[in-house]
């Protein structure tokens, strides 16, 4: 009973994941970063040029939850009104001291906050209550609020030390890079189709009450054939210089297990270890270097399965660009070249592979090349 209960909510977060990229191009990572905020009550801050869809993602992620959300663009400027709401004028006329926050931060469940380094100090020290505790102090008044996630964006990572604290409080970072040209074709399609129909959920997938109970069996997630290596990989980073808080080191325990969660497992493997690339850094510089790291530190099967991932997400990508492209078009070069070189990299890995798993994958991802190979040599040739 409780297996049929877990895989019931494996699939509903999985789904939420698929549903939340859909509309967008190239941000499957972006969705993994959210997904993975969302099912552990942590803030995630997206690190990035504007018009990457950090935005839109948000909401879409709110509208997939059905969610209340709260959206808005902080600048030196803004005030705690714009925020918290206004005061409201006929309880300040009976004594009492309160505001009318409908449609505000303190009533929202999701909440999107743009070039979050822009808050004001006044507005910096309510923020961090609010991530912290979940709490809103308001002259007299404590509120407490509602809020599960809290999605920020910024161009840059903040210099300012005042900022600091701010930024350790967001567990989950990400350095969102804008679209690479193999998938411009593909982005102006996706962006013409937006402008038609939205990016908006036209209904939810996932409630918040199922959301909290996923939560719950995250923190069941056995955690403990990973804490070894765990350790060993702390201990590698403070060697580069790259130092954690021990609130970020702790914190980072409830990333592993929904990573896990979210591969369908209730046990933690050092796969899932990856998810230091999002904890880890506080530059873009840091990210590079701690994924260096990771690919070094953990083992030769781990490094295949990721790898394997990402091979499979490309072909994933071929399969939707051949499905839409009927004739011949000079990219279907690029893809053959590309898929020639990926079959080169996938028959070693079976040759050299003693794990019945990655062997197992890599025979399956060989047929899906080769397939694909021949597909595309047909249409070059008609």
């Amino acid at each position: 009973m409780l297996e049929s209960v877990l895989q019931k909510y494996m699939a509903l977060i999985n789904t939420f994941k698929t549903e939340l990229e859909k509309p967008f191009i190239g941000r499957e990572e972006e969705a993994l970063v959210i997904t993975l905020a969302l099912t552990t009550m942590e803030h995630v801050v997206l690190i990035g040029e504007p018009g990457t869809a950090k935005s839109a993602m948000a909401r879409r992620a709110a509208d997939l939850l059905k969610a209340r959300f709260f959206k808005y663009l902080l600048t030196k400027y803004t005030e705690p009104d714009e925020l918290l709401g206004p005061i409201d004028i006929v309880a300040f006329k009976e004594g009492r001291y309160a505001r009318v926050t409908k449609g505000k931060l303190p009533e929202a469940e999701i909440a999107f906050l743009d070039e979050i380094f822009n808050a004001s100090s006044a507005i910096l020290n309510t923020l961090l209550t609010l991530l912290n505790e979940r709490v809103i102090y308001d002259g007299y008044n404590e509120i407490i609020a509602p809020l599960w996630t809290l999605i920020a964006a910024s161009n840059n990572v903040p210099d300012e030390p005042e900022y600091q604290a701010l930024y350790d409080r967001f567990l989950v970072r990400h350095f969102v890079k804008p679209v690479g040209e193999d998938k411009w074709s593909k982005l102006l399609d996706a962006a013409w189709r937006i402008e038609k129909e939205g990016y908006r959920a036209p209904q939810p997938v996932i409630s918040m009450s199922e959301l909290k109970q996923i939560y719950n069996f995250i923190l069941d997630v056995d955690l403990s054939s990973i804490k070894q290596s765990l350790l060993r990989i702390y201990a590698v980073l403070e060697d580069h210089g790259i130092h954690l808080t021990d609130r970020r080191k702790g914190k980072t325990l409830k990333l592993i297990a929904a990573h896990a969660f979210l591969k369908g497992r209730m046990i933690a493997v050092e796969e899932d270890l990856f998810v230091l690339k999002y904890t880890v850094p506080s530059t873009r510089e840091e990210a590079d270097k701690v994924f260096a790291i990771l690919l070094e530190e953990l083992g030769s099967r781990e490094r295949l399965i990721y790898e394997l991932g990402e091979i499979e997400s490309n072909l994933v990508e071929v399969k939707n660009y051949l499905a839409k492209t009927a004739s011949f078009d000079p990219k279907l070069l690029e893809y053959l070249r590309g898929l020639e070189k990926t079959r080169e990299r996938l028959e070693r890995i079976a040759r050299e592979t003693s794990d019945d798993k990655v062997a197992g994958k890599t025979r399956k991802l060989l047929v899906e090349i080769e397939e694909l190979i021949e597909l595309i040599k047909e249409r070059i040739i008609s």
